[in-house]
């Protein structure tokens, strides 16, 4: 019973994020969702309406530790930092088998069916798809020379870029994967029967009708 519970425990992905978010630094609840968007955000999606009642449980568990700090005009501030119990909890964590989850990806459905949609249709969507790739290459490029510059010491550096260089390689292969289809979607347009076609007899009906 003692390990069933013990691995439901370490399967919360969100006290694993926030535990790892604060072995960067000490942060309160507000501090974490600012910093999430800009960090584990790119490929990590977690409920902000969790992180307060869930940063409250896992300081009754003795996983983080509290330190109010008053304000001047504004509510107290309750800054989060991790216990030993908490780093340990982290590392157990980090050593369990990982989850594979199926996506969910609307544009992959859209072109499942897109023999039901026009040309222009899907040519659309994939020319918005590849703008969005185009963006985010852009903005992972930036963001790893930003650290490289601003946290060239952090020994956790290494590992940052690695997330970033994942994000690299899946937009420029997606950057790819568009225009392959762009092609096709040119090709599979001029191979297409016309609307004349379509009204043409069947082949054998004109000699049924005229036997």
């Amino acid at each position: 019973m003692y390990l069933a519970d013990m691995k439901k425990a370490l399967s919360n992905s969100t006290v694993n994020a926030l535990l790892g978010l604060l072995s960067i630094k000490p942060m309160s609840g507000y501090d974490l969702r600012q910093f999430i968007p800009e960090s584990i955000g790119h490929f990590w999606s977690e409920s902000y309406g969790q992180i307060y009642p869930t940063l409250r449980r896992m300081a009754e568990e003795g996983l983080v530790a509290k330190r109010t700090e008053t304000q001047r005009g504004k509510p107290d501030r309750h800054v989060y930092s991790l216990t030993g119990a908490g780093r340990e909890r982290l590392q157990q964590w980090l050593e369990l088998p990982f989850a594979v989850e199926v996506p969910r990806n609307e544009l992959l459905l859209k072109m499942f069916f897109g023999a039901h949609a026009t040309s222009a249709v899907n040519r659309k969507h994939i020319h918005t798809f590849l703008e969005k790739e185009e963006r985010d290459l852009q903005m992972f490029t930036s963001i790893a020379e930003f650290l490289r510059m601003r946290a060239g010491d952090d020994p956790q550096l290494p590992y940052w870029l690695i997330t970033l260089s994942r994000g690299r390689h899946e937009a420029s292969g997606n950057i790819a994967w568009a225009h392959e289809t762009l092609e096709e979607l040119d090709r599979l347009e001029q191979t297409a029967p016309s609307k004349s076609d379509h009204n043409a007899p069947k082949p054998g009906i004109e000699a049924h009708h005229g036997a």
